[in-house]
């Protein structure tokens, strides 16, 4: 009677296990889909890509454990080595600039906790090329993005202001920091017909998001467009 008894507690001990597993992932999805919903969604984002995106990568995965239950709330979060993952609208609209296509190859300066690589992965179905100049941010995101599938996000630890010339050209390349002016090494390798969005201002300061394309004749077309808040690019590429 004993070991029965013992076989009918420990059953049950994993059958209640596996309802708290499955109540915590369905709390996350439920949060996934408000934030969608009020602050992405309700607003100007209306690319289904994207918005699938959204509700499919675990944001707060990328956060840290102690701000996991903000992870879903419409502003930025600290992310360690006085960097942040950006507000879940800024990632989604930045996204949604880039106009991407499935198989599209994409250029990411600045991975910080990789959110962003696992929305443009998410995106294009193809691989994603990810700088980040702080390296023990690149090695803790590119682990992450491993162990959450995203094993077509390729990250490595350098200066994004040079970008990634063994892959180029890219269709797309999205700069997750504040730079003081359009790098050109970035525009050289981007491929004609595709677009960059990039925050260009002071460091610290209100900059703007710019959107800079490259016409079929190789021509550079740039458009100002929302003001944005974005820590500083750094690396020694920007003093070049």
């Amino acid at each position: 009677m004993k070991t029965v008894a013992w076989v009918v507690v420990s059953v049950a001990c994993v059958l209640a296990g596996v309802h708290c597993l499955l109540a915590a992932g369905s709390e996350w999805e439920s949060q996934r889909e408000g934030m969608v919903a009020v602050q992405i969604a309700g607003r100007d984002v209306t690319d289904p890509s994207v918005l699938r995106a959204m509700r499919r990568v675990p944001r707060h995965l990328f956060v840290p454990e102690v701000a996991r239950a903000e992870a879903y709330g419409d502003f930025p979060l600290p992310i360690g080595q006085g960097q942040t993952i950006s507000q879940p609208y800024i990632v989604a609209y930045m996204t949604q600039l880039l106009r991407l296509k499935p198989g599209a190859k994409t250029l990411e300066v600045g991975t910080g906790s990789g959110y962003q690589a696992a929305v443009l992965a998410e995106v294009t179905r193809t691989n994603v090329y990810s700088i980040e100049i702080v390296e023990p941010l690149a090695k803790t995101a590119a682990e992450r993005l491993k162990q959450l599938g995203y094993g077509q996000v390729v990250v490595k630890c350098g200066d994004g202001y040079l970008g990634w010339p063994q892959h180029a050209p890219f269709d797309a390349i999205i700069v997750t920091a504040g730079a003081e002016h359009v790098p050109p090494p970035l525009i050289e390798q981007l491929k004609r017909g595709g677009r960059m969005v990039i925050p260009v201002g002071g460091a610290w300061a209100v900059q703007s998001l710019v959107i800079v394309e490259k016409l079929a004749d190789g021509t550079v077309k740039r458009q100002d467009d929302i003001p944005v808040r974005f820590v500083p690019l750094t690396g020694k590429g920007r003093d070049r």
